[in-house]
């Protein structure tokens, strides 16, 4: 891998970025950084201090005073709000509810794109960023720009096996969050002109991730 590639990870809730940004980093030895933890932190941070999730000026205001803290290790990826590890608080149900009313408040996005930047731009071996508006707008010059999706009745499934819930929950979940983040007006999910779409539907993990394998390599 050339020092200082930078991949662009985009794809709807349950597409399994995480899963396979996280692989894909470990293997090339770079960077990972996670940016849908950073606003479910946000998120978790709001609910804590009892924020009016219908206000976006308080959830501003809420987002400007954050001490925020993010591990760009593949290997240990975590979050941290002030000396609180958070990382396994922010996949509660009652952030995933909340995160897209928090995620579309311009000022949130503004913040957090500017620190995505910042951190992507520090890292010298390259760095796998992951999230929904990364090709686009945080990282528009991004190496490689990957959009990984599936259907939602692959994803609901899946999701509803990691979790042992009932699928047809959190299908109509995943139709809710995926309206809310395609049609926000501030960075809405939608593919780069220019990324490579990388449908899941009926891939395998393994074969998900030597898929991108390969195009990384056209790349380096």
């Amino acid at each position: 891998m050339s020092a200082g590639l930078v991949i662009a990870i985009d794809g709807p809730s349950s597409s399994g970025k995480s899963t396979v940004s996280r692989a894909i980093a470990q293997d090339l030895g770079c960077a990972y950084l996670d940016t849908g933890a950073m606003y479910r932190a946000i998120t978790w941070f709001a609910l804590e201090n009892n924020v009016e999730l219908t206000d976006p000026e308080q959830i501003a205001a809420c987002a400007a005073v954050i001490e925020l803290r993010e591990s760009t290790s593949a290997d240990e990826p975590g979050i941290w709000v002030g000396d609180a590890d958070v990382s396994a608080e922010i996949r509660g149900p009652e952030v995933t509810a909340a995160v897209s009313k928090v995620a579309a408040v311009p000022q949130v996005r503004a913040m957090l794109v500017e620190r995505q930047r910042a951190i992507a731009a520090k890292s010298d071996n390259g760095i796998v960023v992951e999230g929904r508006d990364i090709g686009n707008v945080v990282l528009p010059e991004a190496d490689l720009k990957i959009f990984l999706t599936a259907d939602q009745e692959a994803r609901a499934l899946r999701r509803a096996l990691e979790l042992g819930q009932d699928p047809t929950e959190i299908e109509q979940s995943l139709a809710t969050r995926d309206k809310a983040d395609s049609t926000r007006v501030a960075s809405p999910l939608v593919m780069a002109d220019d990324a490579i779409e990388v449908d899941t539907t009926h891939l395998e993990l393994h074969e998900v991730i030597t898929h991108i394998l390969d195009l990384v390599r056209t790349r380096s």
